[in-house]
This record gives structure tokens, sequence and C-alpha cells, in this order.
């Protein structure tokens, strides 16, 4: 079904050929040594690069043609901007309103960001689409893509690369680098061919396919922070939003960015039928192009898929789960309590297993990923003249955006959806992260969406609560429904999967959504609810830091919702001071406490020199620390920061007094750009940590001006001394001197 090169391949003629089999071909030396110039990734960087030439191992500095954001993390970059220096947005920024929308916790303070919103929209130019109207990626993939564009988005499921736009999901600081007219700067990333044949048989959907390429990637690493380029004939097969249903899933596989090639049928009559046929060009490979390596998925052998419980990459056929249901949840349940590490819960799955059969509570279909025209068209064909049933199963439908929900119901889905029993809801994002639809204690829920971290779907581990996700298609979730909560593939169904030719109705955003861009009223006052507060003070960084671990997480990987959770906390994303009180609750509740006490031992420092603990211990180390020598906070985890790309990961460990974290690896580019730009240093290290830990980083501002990569370190752990050594990896000039000045607001006020 899908196999993966062991070294980089050229793609000769749309057929590929290793370093050996190409010197066949007759090639010269000149046309292989410029092949990586080949790709649809090189020509639309390399537009986009406003440095230095494109060059294979050289730096890009990327600047976009348009940004957005929703309403968890608009407020803070605006925010951030303005005490930057922002007057007007030079690119436009579309300002969704998808993932608070449902304004259900904390009082008015979740409109009160609306309001805000829709006034740095008048005031600085920006377009505003209210709640309920679309969700971000929908929106975006119906109004601001275009083949060769780049687009930029403060949410990690920015992906746009089926309709030829290669868009990236980032933390919030990187969107204000964009609007204070700067660059996004990388390193030239590899490209992987992912190279698409055959046909998808009926009943088999995109979160099929996605499922499987997240399955057979993400464990080994092979597209980390790479762009993955779709090409081969099985494109033509694939119907656009089919496509567009794989490609919003590529963040999964923790690659940078993606990219399609285009044809003059699906992608041209999505942009035609929009309104925007300018904005199509055909998209595709030079003849001779080089790939870092190579996926190839035979789409004719991809049955159901199911990622159980607690990540995408956890994948197993459907039909394996439903045949042989004991074997594999017990031992998911074995692993999923390993992670959780809470002996007061107990993660079940087995007990779901009634009469041999697997039986779920509750069934979704939403979001960028699910909540598509054709997958709900498609389900609703699945449930016609069916039922839900009366039972503990519920079905909850929420088409991505009002010109999708009003062909629906123009079509007659949404009509047999709700004579099924089903629950059909207005555009939002919630139960991609745990703001709606959550399931009871020890619920099983299916969902067409984009994640299933632990407690991504709403549940309180910290509370002795767990329910669980299981990822899905909306097919073989609508294929369940009809079975009355039965674990049922949609293979097994038999259905009329003919899907009506979409109509697209555009005066329904003309109505509705704010276009003020390129319309800037400088003379316009923001509106601030009494929960927007701004950045506290940061300071810069000192000569010589301590930093005393206040986590040590020994999880294989650690994702965002961790580090900060989704859902509820969600709504004080505008209150930094607020939010931080959420940070790391979930995994490690004694995080905050400890944190504010090590910030209280810098405060004291600073009026009155060392406390006493950590006196002993430079005294300990035998380090002589010569000039300033401040304290801070660190959390020690081996490979943070999967899945979100919210900022708050990080700077709730800033304001909390954090300096640095240190791991094996970082688990995203994103993340790390994130303690980059909350003046956070991004250490990684072989040697093992523990909570409590202090870590002595002797001259650790002049080194790291100097482009150190290595920091050797003193561990004081008890009466214990320990030799370390702290690397970074790259950083660029402008990086280290964030890191510097402490986070990038102060960087961008010493340029003021």
């Amino acid at each position: 079904m899908i196999k993966l090169s062991q070294q980089g391949m050229y793609m000769v003629g749309g057929k590929f050929y290793d370093a050996d089999q190409v010197k066949g071909l007759g090639l010269d030396a000149k046309t292989l040594e410029g092949a990586y110039q080949g790709t649809m990734a090189y020509s639309i960087l390399s537009a986009h690069n406003v440095g230095n030439k494109t060059t294979k191992d050289g730096a890009l500095n990327i600047k976009f043609d348009g940004l957005a954001s929703h309403d968890i993390t608009y407020v803070g970059i605006i925010q951030t901007a303005k005490a930057s220096g922002l007057k007007e947005f030079p690119i436009p920024y579309v300002l969704t309103n998808c993932h608070n929308s449902l304004c259900a916790v904390g009082g008015t303070i979740n409109e009160d960001d609306h309001v805000f919103g829709l006034s740095a929209a008048k005031k600085y130019g920006g377009i505003f689409v209210p709640p309920h109207q679309a969700v971000i990626h929908t929106y975006m993939r119906e109004c601001m893509s275009g083949c060769g564009k780049m687009l930029l988005g403060s949410d990690s499921h920015t992906r746009y690369g089926a309709l030829g736009t290669m868009a990236i999901g980032e933390g919030g600081p990187e969107l204000v680098k964009q609007l204070l007219s700067r660059t996004y700067d990388i390193k030239y990333p590899d490209v992987i061919a992912v190279s698409l044949s055959g046909k998808p048989r009926k009943g088999v959907g995109p979160q099929d396919v996605a499922l499987a390429i997240i399955g057979a990637v993400f464990s080994k690493g092979y597209v980390k922070n790479k762009v993955m380029e779709f090409v081969g004939d099985g494109i033509a097969n694939l119907p656009i939003e089919y496509r567009n249903g794989i490609d919003v899933m590529t963040t999964e596989t923790t690659c940078l960015t993606s990219i399609w090639r285009t044809d003059d049928s699906e992608v041209k009559d999505y942009y035609a039928v929009r309104g925007r046929l300018d904005d199509y060009k055909p998209i595709k490979p030079q003849d001779v192009a080089y790939y870092d390596g190579v996926v190839e998925v035979d789409l004719d052998k991809v049955v159901p898929q199911i990622a159980l419980p607690f990540h995408p990459s956890n994948v197993f056929a459907l039909k394996d789960v439903i045949e042989n249901p004991y074997d594999i949840l017990s031992q998911v349940e074995k692993e999923g309590n390993k992670l959780l590490g809470n002996p007061k819960i107990k993660f079940r799955l087995t007990d779901k297993i009634k009469d041999g059969k697997v039986m779920v509570e509750q069934g979704v279909i939403a979001g960028c990923a699910g909540g598509t025209y054709d997958n709900i068209i498609e389900a609703a064909s699945i449930l016609k003249d069916g039922a839900v049933g009366s039972g503990k199963f519920t079905l909850n439908v929420y088409p991505s955006s009002t010109p999708i929900y009003y062909d629906l119901l123009k079509k007659g889905a949404i009509a047999e959806l709700v004579k099924a029993g089903a629950n059909v809801k207005s555009a939002f994002c919630g139960p991609c992260f745990g703001a709606g639809d959550v399931p009871a204690n020890n619920a099983l829920s299916i969902r067409h969406t984009t994640r299933n971290f632990e407690s991504r779907e709403g549940s309180k581990p910290g509370n002795n609560q767990i329910a669980s996700v299981a990822l899905m298609d909306a097919r073989s979730i609508a294929a369940t429904a009809l079975n009355g909560g039965v674990l049922t593939a949609a293979t097994d169904i038999d259905y009329d999967y003919t899907v009506p030719t979409f109509e697209y109705d555009g005066s329904i955003y003309a109505k509705r959504v704010y276009n003020g861009w390129g319309k800037a009223q400088p003379e316009a006052e923001l509106e601030y609810g009494p929960n927007i507060c701004d950045w506290p003070q940061v300071i810069s960084l000192t000569d010589n830091l301590i930093v005393k671990l206040a986590a040590a997480i020994y999880d294989p990987v650690t994702t965002t919702d961790e580090l900060i959770p989704s859902g509820e906390t969600s709504s004080y994303r505008s209150n930094p001071l607020k939010l931080a009180e959420f940070a790391l609750s979930r995994k490690e509740p004694k995080y905050v406490g400890r944190a504010k006490e090590i910030y209280a031992d810098e405060l004291s420092r600073r009026e009155s020199g060392l406390p006493k603990q950590y006196a002993d211990a430079v005294a300990k180390s035998g380090l002589k620390l010569d000039g300033t020598t401040s304290i801070g906070s660190g959390v020690y985890a081996i490979k943070p920061g999967d899945g979100s790309a919210r900022e708050q990961a990080a700077s709730c460990q800033r304001v909390l007094g954090g300096v640095c974290n240190i791991a094996k690896e970082y688990a995203t580019k994103r993340y790390r750009s994130n303690l980059i730009n909350w003046g956070m240093l991004p250490f990684v290290s072989e040697d093992k940590f523990e909570q409590g830990d202090i870590v002595i980083v002797k001259d650790v501002k002049e080194k790291l001006m100097k482009g150190d990569r290595e920091f050797p370190a003193k561990v004081v752990r008890g009466e214990q001394t320990v030799d370390v050594t702290l690397r970074l990896d790259a950083l660029t000039d402008d990086e280290r001197e964030i890191i510097k000045q402490g986070c990038l607001i102060n960087y961008y006020k010493s340029q003021l």
C-alpha cells in the first residue's frame, strides 16, 4: 500500500530512478546537479525568497502573500505587533472566529475578543470573518488560496497544497514578523515526493489515505520539517475536496508544508466555481526533478483506517480492529495507561467490546478535515432512510463554511442527516481541540477531525477523567452511525456514492465578512474587553544563567496540548498571566507553583543578590560567575512540541519566568521557533535531567552571540555535581539577537 524509498530519487518523465539507475538515461552532470530545482517546491520557494540566491544548502528569507489567524491567536499577535510598531497590515490578513465562537466559558471574554478583532481589521486594514461563518482553513481555501502563492497561518493545519498553494502553520510571532515586513527565515528544506497511483475504492475516503500515510512516516521522522510534494497519475482520480482532505492531515506527519501538482479539471474548476479563475495556473515538476525521498502510495490498496488513542500515527486497518478487537484494544489500553501515568485513571477500550463487536458512544464529522461538502454528502447518502438510534451513540456534523452548509441544504443532505437523528451544527473547530462535544468519562468518540491526543476531546485527566478519540473517515463514521454505534467500515455498506456538483454562493460572505484590506482606518480605536491584557515585561538575557527545572517529562513525545491545554483554557488566550495558570496542568500539575517559586527567587535576586540555595549551588559547581547572573525556570522533555502551532505553549512558560527548554530533540520546527521568539533557549542534550536540577550555564550570552553551538554546564543535584553539555542547533543572527533581548517584542522595541 505504501512504500518509502531509502535514498534520494530522481523523477524523470514521471518515473523514479536512484542515483545509479539515472546514469543510464544519458543525462549530463549539470542537469543532475541542478535537478533539485525541478521541484514545484523550489519554484515557489525561490519566487518568495527575498534573500540570497536560492540554493539546496542555503537559507531562505520568505515573504508571504497573506496571513491567517483565528480567535485563539489573533489578539496576542496584534498586541505584539502593535507594541513593536505596527501601523497597517502590509499584506492581506484574515481574522477568523472559529475556535472560541461558542462563547460558553469565561463570561463576555470570548465575544470581547471578537469585538477586538473587528476593530483591529478596521484600524489596520484586515479581513474579519464573523463567528459561525467558516472554519479558518475552509475560508482560506475558498477565498485566499492561489496557485503559486505562499500563505502563513497561526494554526498548525495551515495547508492548502492541493490548491497549488504552499501554506505553513507557525506560532504567532512568525506572523508578527510578516506584519512588520520582516521575513520567515529557514534553511532550504528537503523535498519528499508523494507519488499517488491507482484509485480509491468505494467507501474509502481522504482520511483513510491520510492516516495510512501518517502511520507509515511519522515514527520514522521520514518527512519531519520537509516539504511533501504530491505527484503521480493517481491525483487525477481524486476530486479536489478529497485532495484537500488528505493535504490538511499532512500536518500530522510533522512536515513543514505541502504542494500538489495542479490540473485543468479539478483545481481549475475549484477556482472557477468561486469566481477566482485568475488565481489558477498549472503547477507541475519539471521533466527532471530530484527528491530527497519518495513515498509511494497505491490508492487501490488503501482500506478504511482507524487511528486509535492517543496519536494520529497509532493507525490500524479498521477491518483488523473489527475482526480482532480484544488483542488490539488491550494493547492500546496498556500503552495508553502507561502514557497517562495516573493510577487514579483506568483508561479502558476493551469494555467497548459487546458480543464480539466494538461499540462506540459518539461520532463527529467536523472542521477543516471532516466538514467538507463531499464528506458530508456521502455521509448523508449512507444514512439515507436509516437512523442513528436512541441508544448511547450520537452523531454531530459541522459543515465547515456557510456556503457549504447552504448547498448541503439545497441538495437535501442536511435534511437526510437530521431525519436520521444526527445533530447538524454551524462551522466550528471545537471538536478538533476539545472545546465542544466533550463525551462522557470513559467514552470512545470516533471523529473525522485532525487529532486524537489525550484530553484532546475535552476530558481532564488531572481531574481523573478520561475519554478518548479514534480518528476515522466520515464515510465509516456514518456507517457506524447507521449500525447504531457498532464499529463498521463504509466498504461494508451499499450506498450511492455519487457526489452532486458543488454550487458555491459567494454572496453569503459578501453579506457578512468585513473586508478592509487596503482600507486601513488609522484613526479607528481598538476595542478592549477587560480580559485583553498587554504582555508583561520580560528581561533580557544576562551574562550567566542559573536554571532550575520545574518539570521533567520522560514521555517519548510531549504534545503542545500537554504544555498548554486546549479546550476551555483557550478562553483566556488574551490574558497572558491568567492563561499561564494552566501551563502543563494536565501533565505536571505542580509545574506552575514551582515556576512561580523560582520566579520569586529571581525577583529576590534583583533586590538583594542570589538566594542561598543558588549561591550554594554555584559554590558546589566550582564556577566563578563574572558579570550578571539571573535565575529562571526550565522544562526538560524528551521530544516536546508535537501538534499545535500555538505560541502559548512557550509564552506561558516565559511569563512564569521560564528561560529554556532542554530536550533530546524538538518534535516540530514551529515549537522551537516559539521558544526562540519568546526569548527562551532551545537547548538539546543527550544527558538526562530531573525535576529540581539546578543547571548553571556560564558565559551564556557571550557564547550565544559568538555563534557557539556547545555550552558546557554544571548540574547540581542535591550534593552531586555533574558536567553536561547543552547544544544549540543552528540559529540565525536575528534569532540570537531575539534571545539576547529577551523576546521578539523587546527585539523590535530596541529598533524603534
